[in-house]
């Protein structure tokens, strides 16, 4: 009888520290990260932009990052492709309508070389795939811990309602559908 009492004991404790795992956050230093994005523009050379501003932070169990969870936040209004013109437009109700829809957002329930997860633009919310390169740990002269990622995919603008165009005179369309995304981020382990 002690011994079943015992057992009991014994798979409490297992079970209870399966559910108690606490997980590590990291949270994105932005001073050394940035998210790019390339579009074609009258089918001949791609536009490149940025967003300035943005957060970002996984949740992980341990430093594999094997099932960690991201989010992450972007200011629509940070975007810049150098020309502000271009950048007003963007912002405007034929593209981001930036007033309207002040975040984009992304979030993931995995992280490992392909993290599929929730992308949010115009309060329209689709799943997308980004091939994920894990860069490593390492420590800064000042002790914080820090991890880098590399990440790249495609969206199609429309499928997020930035329908906007102008057909060409001799023929093609003023911007492409396809965008490719891109990033550099680092994290910085929190204690």
């Amino acid at each position: 009888m002690i011994w079943i009492s015992t057992l009991i004991y014994i798979c409490s404790i297992n079970n209870n520290k399966k559910y108690n795992t606490m997980a590590t956050k990291w949270n994105l230093d932005l001073a050394h990260s940035e998210i790019t994005f390339k579009v074609k523009h009258m089918m001949i050379s791609n536009i490149k932009g940025n967003f300035t501003n943005f957060t970002a932070e996984i949740d992980a169990d341990d430093d594999t990052f094997a099932n960690a969870t991201t989010t992450a936040t972007i200011q629509t209004d940070s975007i810049s492709t150098n020309n502000t013109d271009r950048d007003n437009h963007l912002k405007s109700a034929e593209f981001f309508n930036a007033e309207a829809n002040p975040t984009i957002t992304f979030e993931s329930s995995a992280l490992n070389n392909e993290v599929t997860g929730n992308l949010t633009i115009n309060g329209i919310t689709k799943p997308i795939v980004l091939d994920v390169d894990f860069g490593g740990i390492n420590v800064d002269p000042w002790g914080n811990t820090k991890a880098g990622f590399s990440f790249e995919g495609k969206i199609n603008r429309k499928d997020f309602g930035l329908n906007w165009n102008a057909a060409l005179e001799a023929g093609g369309v003023m911007v492409s559908e396809e965008v490719k995304v891109a990033g550099e981020l680092q994290f910085v382990k929190q204690a």
